[in-house]
This record gives structure tokens, C-alpha cells and sequence, in this order.
């Protein structure tokens, strides 16, 4: 059962990590779709190399949401609904980087969570970043509201376990 969740999760690139990608990526300047494909070779080491039939119908897709935009010299940058998108990715990412790192210092119980805790975060980042086109700002703000609960509640049984080890 792990060799299979592993082959899914450790072979390839997460599923939405390439709409976030692009967006992170023009959020430093605006880019050429070629550009952006160079630009993940490059920082991947050549690890990895999206293809145009990734990028640009994602890029389209982008536009469409409004996340981002073509400059007349065409290139992508992102829009102030992209920008306020990805910051809000960044926050949650953050959290949830810092709550890894206590529960992968609580040995293999942490781990097992942590692995559970990282697909789960998957699969909702995969269903949102599907759907955020359709959501109106009450639904968006009803799943940040969700999100931010749940990662309350991480804190605070991280908090407990944190005094639970200290105890022993």
C-alpha cells in the first residue's frame, strides 16, 4: 500500500503544482510560455521539463480565471486577482510547511500523518484550484474560513503533542 501511494505521489509533479508554478514564476516578472518551460528546466535541473501541451492550454485556462494576462509584446504577468491568489497559497503553504517539520521530528507516528496530511492537502489544492473559476467570493471565503480551522486545529493538537514529549 505505501510502494503504491509513493508511485503516485513521489513520481511526478503533484497535480496542481503547475498552475501555481506559473503563477509564482510571473509573479517575479512577465514571461513568454517558452520562457516559463525554460524556466522550470532550469530550476528543476532538468528534473523537470513541462511540455507546451501543459503550459499553454494552463495558460489559457489562467486568462480565462483572470489570474493572469497578455502583455502586447506576448508575454503573460500576472493579474492583481493572480497575485492576491498566490499570496494566499503562499499563507497556507507556510502553515502547513511549519506543521510538517514538528510532525516529521515526532518519529514515524509524525510521518505517517504528515503523508496523510500532504495528500490530503493534494486533493483539496487539486479540487480548488479545479473549481476556483466557478466559486463565487462567499464559497471562497466559506473554504478559507475551512482551511484556516483546520489548520487551528493542527496547531493545536501539535501544541498538545508538543507537551506530551516534553513530559516524557
Amino acid at each position: 500500500m505505501t510502494n503504491q501511494w509513493f508511485q503516485r505521489v513521489g513520481s511526478a509533479i503533484p497535480r496542481g503544482f503547475s498552475r501555481y508554478y506559473i503563477l509564482e514564476l510571473l509573479g517575479t516578472k512577465p514571461h513568454t510560455g517558452k520562457e516559463i518551460i525554460d524556466a522550470a528546466d532550469l530550476q528543476s535541473d532538468g528534473m523537470w521539463k513541462p511540455s507546451p501541451g501543459l503550459i499553454y492550454p494552463l495558460l489559457g485556462r489562467l486568462l480565462d480565471e483572470g489570474l493572469i494576462e497578455e502583455t502586447k509584446d506576448g508575454k503573460y504577468q500576472i493579474t492583481k486577482k493572480g497575485k492576491a491568489t498566490s499570496d494566499d497559497l503562499e499563507a497556507v503553504n507556510k502553515i502547513i510547511k511549519n506543521q510538517l517539520d514538528v510532525l516529521m521530528r515526532v518519529k514515524n507516528v509524525g510521518r505517517f500523518v504528515a503523508m496523510d496530511l500532504i495528500e490530503r492537502m493534494n486533493m483539496m489544492g487539486t479540487l480548488l484550484s479545479s473549481n476556483v473559476s466557478k466559486m463565487t467570493k462567499e464559497e471562497m471565503q466559506k473554504y478559507r474560513k475551512f482551511l484556516q480551522s483546520e489548520l487551528q486545529k493542527l496547531d493545536t493538537q501539535e501544541s498538545k503533542q508538543g507537551k506530551e514529549i516534553k513530559i516524557d
